[in-house]
């Protein structure tokens, strides 16, 4: 316990940095007599917190005086110190050597080695000058206790000392760690780079094989630059490094028991690491080159953003790697990442990430540059996002995305500032030093291993060629392509350390690099680590929904006192649990809803829906800013005991065998939310996997995700998935902001069945929806224009038998039995909550020359069933389109061809015009004065009718 103390006490000062047993001496002398001691000990003795007696806590005790308090107590010393002891001009030096050692352990970093162009100009750092601790270079054979400092000896001359912590913390690593709040993770960070000076010894036999990893690295972007010149490729020159980095943390992790690892990338490296890591045959990527078509449908992507997967050999046991698919929109991959490994996680139990690890590569402009980073580290620790830890690698080219200076690029000394949000550690390292590349690496997976957080790696490096292949970078960075034109290869340098130590001969060199070459021409697999025959037991298997049509169907009705039994179990709330008032009522009236005493409320059925999910072996995932009670109080998924705040989740309580359900209310995110529930989706297709936007509008902060991944990843990648996206939607007067979810941006991207859009209008619809959704093996994205005042609506209702025994309705026909089809002259077409208001304005004026039809789901449209629908009103004369949104949003603009291709095929040659009705094109989504509001929607109803 005393040792615990001790350690807070000394990461929190710089005075307190080092020789315990001195400063426990110093307070015993306090205690016996104040005056004996130097005042700077004395003074800070006196401030700390006072006690009253044995066991008072009236004043707050720090943990210094808690130790100090009780070494007195159980007089710890045999005697204390005299006084000329802790008084002399030594001991005052010795306090600020301790102060020395401190400042090296914060802010060695910036006097490090660690640009391999030596063009990074660094501001002196007085905090590593002897003089600023009062100290010269005639101390520097005086002999000084090492305190805290893990150099192998308590002792040591202040030469000694220093050239310790220079070799530590200046060397070509600088290490950042001191703004950790754990003392436990920062003293090990401390012992793993001091005991070894930041350089551990290499044996032969490593030495070669970081060459023979630089070798590939190297060897493959100079036959690629022969082979196809100018062709934009990204080449990883300058920062071969990231070869070896990358299979030393592969490797290790795999010693660990890491069973999986899923890497994000962006360009830079991507094809080396394909080829080189992943095992990816270069005769398949020369063909790609050349234009070959991948084997998918669809659209097809550039190579450089292209996925793949393989399975590798490590001393642990065989790994799986998965490199995700990604867009050019360069750090959105980061979520998507955690989610495919979260989920890989769930599948395996693995609730510490012992067996499932990320690691996602940066470029050092869009980390610090791009929104998205921070998301993602603060997603890191959260319960429903954490996936114990992410190595997160930058290749840090120095120059920026294009042309930019790093003054250009952001605010801070370093493009991994950022990172220090979550006191991650981070290790700056030379590039041109692999074997500084490969401590990192091991530091990074160890630390990974042992405290399940994020770890950066900022791999300094440069981009021997510009952007890309086709750049010239010397017009903007004249000076710094200069010295690339002189500077020898990463490779080329270690060749020559190497063959100076003896490790090697120039001809076993040149035998190296003929021999990968050679590989390449033949079209050979060149990752030496790479399983021909790969165990599938590590694969996500998704056999099971493959090939299956738009029109494949699924039952989705449940035996009707099975439903029951269901709903009854939801009911049960241990006695322990009080419900506050609101929800009480909730609940008692779901109770009467299963005993069909009321009628099915919106919330209830969807609760059902997960409910019966469930029991039929499928997991469900729901996140979302208040997923757990609904944005609108409807759900109430999670109950919140008011007697001490625990909560208790129905839906996880129904049997001991059920499947995981996951509902977690997510952190104020939408951006890394939606893109780590995609990444979820893409990997666990038997999962319910659902996000809810607070309010539909919100998913704008979202649109990359929308935009690269959900409605185009199958087309680009061949990615199939599954993930739900809950978006309210509904004219009810609340302004710009929180009335539409911008319907018309999700079908103008509908093309080639891609996704699914649904509008639905009663309980029953949502029910069969879900359960369609995850049932049918079909895996597509389904975005729900879910409703909000619709929720409580008394004639959004359903019956349990509709639940029971109904199935999705596409389009929902008239269902008022007063109206007489044969006399219908009007037939409106709408979607969503304004089929409402149209009946309501129909009975109140007792319309029955019009029949409303609901088209439910949007795309892909339900042509054939709409003909048959309109086949059915003999005395038709016209056809109005009525919505809630102005004309050029919601569903107008992108659906009119597929009502009118219907109408034309009905009355063939009859050609009347399909009429809109609704609001007029604006540029605001809603307008914000309620009483506006109100005027539109009476006249859109009306011209409904009457236009």
């Amino acid at each position: 316990m005393q040792e615990g103390i001790m350690e807070l006490m000394w990461s929190s000062s710089h005075v307190y940095g080092g020789n315990v047993s001195y400063v426990e001496g110093l307070y015993e002398q306090y205690l016996l007599d104040p005056n004996a001691i130097p005042e700077e000990w004395r003074n800070y003795f006196d401030k700390l917190p006072r006690t009253e007696g044995a066991g008072s806590r009236d004043i707050p005790l720090t943990p210094i005086r808690e130790h100090f308090d009780l070494l007195a107590k159980n007089k710890h010393k045999a005697a204390p110190a005299s006084a000329g002891s802790v008084s002399t001009e030594h001991e005052k030096k010795q306090v600020r050597v301790l102060q020395l050692i401190n400042a090296y352990r914060f802010r060695g970093h910036q006097k490090a080695n660690i640009d391999p162009l030596n063009l990074l100009e660094r501001e002196p750092v007085a905090d590593l000058d002897l003089a600023y601790h009062q100290l010269s270079s005639a101390d520097l054979d005086t002999v000084f206790q090492t305190g805290s400092l893990f150099i192998g000896k308590d002792e040591a001359p202040l030469r000694d000392i220093i050239e310790a912590l220079e070799k530590t913390y200046c060397s070509t690593t600088g290490a950042e760690f001191m703004h950790i709040v754990n003392t436990e993770e920062k003293r090990w960070l401390q012992q793993r780079f001091e005991s070894v000076r930041s350089a551990p010894a290499f044996g032969v036999e490593a030495k070669k094989h970081i060459l023979e990893r630089l070798t590939a690295a190297e060897g493959m972007e100079n036959y690629l630059a022969s082979r196809y010149p100018g062709t934009k490729r990204f080449g990883l020159e300058g920062g071969e490094s990231f070869i070896p980095m990358v299979d030393e943390l592969i490797q290790r992790s795999g010693s660990f028991g890491v069973k999986e690892i899923v890497i994000g990338m962006a360009h830079r490296g991507r094809l080396n690491l394909l080829v080189n890591i992943l095992g990816k045959n270069p005769a398949e990527l020369f063909e790609e080159f050349e234009g070959k078509k991948l084997n998918h449908d669809g659209s097809g992507d550039v190579k450089y953003h292209q996925g793949f997967s393989s399975n590798v050999m490590t001393s642990g046991g065989e790994v799986h790697l998965a490199l995700a698919f990604n867009p050019s929109h360069l750090e959105i991959v980061s979520p998507v990442v955690e989610g495919s490994v979260r989920a890989r996680q769930d599948r395996r139990k693995d609730q510490s990430g012992d067996a499932v690890m990320p690691i996602v590569v940066h470029g050092d402009s869009a980390f610090a540059g791009q929104g998205v980073v921070m998301e993602t580290f603060q997603m890191s620790q959260t319960r429903a996002y954490k996936t114990g830890g992410t190595i997160h690698l930058v290749i840090n080219n120095q120059v920026g995305f294009t042309t930019s200076k790093p003054e250009d690029t952001r605010s801070t000394e370093y493009c991994t500032d950022i990172a220090k949000m979550v006191q991650a550690p981070i290790i700056h390292v030379n590039g041109d030093d692999p074997e500084a590349v490969i401590h990192a690496a091991q530091v990074a997976a160890d630390y990974r291993q042992q405290f399940k957080r994020d770890v950066v790696i900022d791999l300094v490096c440069y981009r021997r060629r510009g952007h890309n292949e086709a750049d010239e970078p010397s017009g903007t960075q004249p000076l710094m392509y200069q010295k690339i034109s002189k500077q020898p290869s990463t490779r080329t340098l270690y060749a020559k350390k190497l063959i100076e130590e003896g490790v090697l001969s120039e001809a076993e060199d040149k035998d190296r690099m003929e021999d990968y070459r050679s590989a390449l021409v033949d079209g050979r697999h060149v990752a030496n680590s790479l399983v021909k025959e790969p165990n599938k037991e590590l694969f996500v298997d998704w056999t099971p929904y493959l090939g299956h049509a738009w029109t494949s169907q699924a039952d989705t009705s449940v035996e009707l006192t099975h439903l029951q039994a269901l709903a009854n179990k939801l009911g049960e709330i241990p006695d322990g649990v009080k419900i506050q008032r609101q929800v009480n009522k909730i609940y008692e009236d779901r109770r009467k809803m299963a005993a069909g005493a009321m009628p099915v409320n919106w919330g209830f059925a969807e609760v059902l829906a997960y409910a019966t999910i469930l029991d039929q072996n499928h997991p469900v995932r729901i996140t979302g800013q208040d997923v757990g009670r609904g944005t609108f109080s409807h759900r109430h998924a999670v109950i919140h005991s008011q007697a001490d705040g625990e909560v208790y989740v129905p839906l996880q309580n129904l049997s001991e065998s059920q499947p995981t359900m996951t509902i977690h209310d997510s952190y104020l995110s939408e951006e890394a939310v939606l893109a780590f529930e995609y990444g979820y989706a893409t990997t666990k297709p038997d999962a319910l996997v659902i996000w809810e936007a607070q309010f539909g509008d919100f998913a704008n902060g979202a649109q990359v995700v929308i935009d690269q991944f959900i409605t185009s990843g199958e087309h680009k990648w061949g990615r199939l998935c599954g993930l739900t996206m809950l978006l309210p939607h509904g004219y009810e007067g609340q302004g710009p902001e929180h009335s539409s979810a911008r319907l018309e941006r999700y079908l103008q991207s509908c093309a080639e069945q891609n996704i699914q859009v649904v509008v639905p209008t009663t309980p029953a619809q949502v029910f069969h929806m879900l359960r369609r959704q995850v049932i049918r093996p079909l895996r597509k994205p389904l975005i729900v224009m879910s409703p909000k005042s619709l929720l409580r609506h008394k004639d959004a209702t359903s019956t349990l038998e509709e639940l029971a025994n109904g199935s999705f309705q596409t389009i929902i026909n008239e269902v008022d039995a007063t109206i007489d089809k044969s006399k219908v002259k009007r037939l409106v077409l709408t979607t969503g909550k304004v089929y409402y208001d149209l009946a309501n304005y129909r009975r109140e004026n007792e319309r029955e020359d019009t029949a409303i039809i609901r088209i439910e789901q949007l795309y892909p449209f339900p042509t054939e069933k709409l003909a048959e629908i309109v086949a059915e009103y003999p005395a038709l004369e016209d056809v109005v389109w009525c919505q809630d949104e102005p004309m050029n949003q919601g569903a107008w603009y992108s659906s009119q061809h597929h009502m009118r291709g219907v109408l034309n095929d009905y009355r063939k040659g009859f050609g009347y015009e399909l009429k809109f009705a609704g609001r007029a094109a604006s540029a605001a989504p809603a307008c914000g004065y309620t009483s506006v509001h109100a005027e539109q929607q009476t006249q859109l109803v009306s011209d409904a009718f009457n236009a």
